[in-house]
């Protein structure tokens, strides 16, 4: 039996033993599962940073989806693509020996995180392609310490990470294209379950009970329902007894029509834009890169978000109460290409000035201003904060929804003293703006008055 098989086990034969301690306990359900809270630091981190990094880094073309568009969909330009790059009888697992990670500094990459205003990061430990960035058990000759890099990047950047107080989260693909182990059981219509029990759980415990993560973000779940993935039982164990069942955060990507039901937090999609205010936890991941989630050593400039994009993204999502995951994807060396870290720290910049209005925050009665453009609300308890994104005409900003009271204050993040206002004409206030000369208006990407005193 193999090591992670035996891991698994006794993690599982843990979870069985320990039925009688305390309560409540989570039962292998969704009803009950669904049940249990999302971990309050979650809603108060609002901002995390998404990293795709894997042998997909190598070859650096089309998307992190590069060996299924090869050699599962055999399309054309992918096939001209390692034609002309690389010798001939070339496969996917010749990449991994170039996956190198030779720049990739740890604590730099916290550093960077930290500056970027991120309260939690995510790091692919396994994509679709199986490649692990630890040493799995079960994945022999095909993880970072076994070839490549021959470094635990999993574990290197947890612990630069949580030196500088960010939360860790893994990534984690349950379904691998070409495992023989799953094509074997997705041949047999998911009827028997080999991949799972030697492969997908024994990770995901190894992951669990090796580096503590803060949050599971799991993927690759559309094809097989709960039943062939075991899903119910893992999330189980991690709520009941796992070494993080109080602080552990996840998603909802754990079997065939789970996304967006069940589960810990939503993700509903990528790039999910609900357009409202949810009842239940959500998350919205996006990416620098517009048309991949891995690095693209061909990307062009106009297929990358502007600080404006990324600032826009980040108060509507929190305004409807989500948290905001954005993505970069690391060169095969390890390093955060220069554009990234551009935008990453504009974010941060953007942050350390409005960062009051967004961390800790929650949804307000009204989530945007309809009778002006670009006018996004949060709330601290009685403090409302209404984040514009365009300067308005005059320096007079127009808010229709805010009630006034005779004592209101009214105030600028990052300018000290207080603004002049009136009441409206018709309702809501007029907030006179400070004077800011054109050629700083442009150069920002929104601005937030705190109100305290309204209704």
């Amino acid at each position: 039996m193999a090591a992670g098989e035996l891991l698994w086990l006794a993690a599982a034969g843990l979870a069985a033993a320990g039925l009688a301690l305390a309560e409540p306990r989570y039962r292998p359900d969704w009803a009950s599962l669904d049940a249990r809270p999302v971990p309050a630091w979650f809603d108060g981190a609002k901002v995390g940073v998404f990293v795709h990094w894997g042998v997909f880094a190598v070859p650096a073309w089309g998307s992190e989806w590069f060996w299924w568009h090869w050699r599962g969909e055999h399309r054309a330009d992918y096939e001209r693509f390692v034609r002309s790059r690389y010798p001939p009888a070339t496969t996917y697992a010749d990449f991994a020996p170039l996956f190198t990670a030779r720049d990739f500094r740890p604590r730099e990459w916290a550093r960077l995180f930290q500056r970027a205003g991120a309260r939690y990061v995510v790091l692919t430990a396994k994509h679709h392609e199986g490649f692990t960035n630890w040493g799995s058990p079960v994945s022999w000759s095909w993880n970072s310490l076994d070839t490549g890099p021959h470094r635990d990047l999993v574990g290197e950047l947890g612990q630069a990470l949580r030196e500088s107080n960010i939360r860790y989260g893994l990534y984690h693909s349950l379904l691998e294209w070409f495992n023989p182990l799953y094509v074997a059981d997705k041949e047999s219509g998911f009827k028997t379950q080999s991949f799972v029990l030697q492969k997908t759980m024994p990770e995901l415990y190894d992951l669990v009970l090796r580096y503590k993560p803060d949050l599971i973000w799991s993927d690759g779940d559309w094809e097989a329902p709960e039943s062939y993935w075991n899903s119910t039982s893992f999330l189980a164990w991690l709520y009941n007894d796992s070494p993080v069942k109080d602080t552990v955060v996840v998603n909802d990507r754990w079997c065939n029509n789970c996304s967006c039901h069940h589960g810990g937090y939503y993700n509903c999609a990528d790039k999910y834009k609900p357009g409202t205010l949810l009842a239940h936890k959500w998350e919205m991941c996006s990416s620098i890169d517009k048309l991949s989630w891995g690095y693209r050593s061909n990307m062009h400039i106009d297929e990358l978000m502007d600080e404006a994009s990324i600032i826009e993204e980040l108060v509507q999502t929190v305004s409807f109460g989500g948290n905001y995951l954005l993505n970069v994807g690391p060169t095969k060396e390890g390093v955060i290409v220069p554009i990234f870290q551009d935008r990453l720290l504009a974010l941060g910049r953007w942050l350390d000035t409005n960062g009051e209005a967004i961390y800790e925050s929650k949804p307000w009665r009204v989530q945007m201003e309809n009778s002006t453009d670009g006018v996004w609300y949060t709330s601290k308890g009685p403090v409302v904060y209404a984040i514009f994104l365009t300067w308005p005409q005059d320096s007079l900003l127009k808010l229709s929804s805010p009630v006034p009271s005779p004592d209101m204050q009214v105030t600028m993040l990052g300018l000290a003293g207080a603004l002049k206002w009136q009441k409206s004409p018709d309702k809501g206030l007029l907030i006179t703006l400070p004077y800011v000369p054109p050629s700083l208006v442009s150069a920002q990407s929104g601005w937030t008055v705190k109100l305290e005193g309204v209704k």
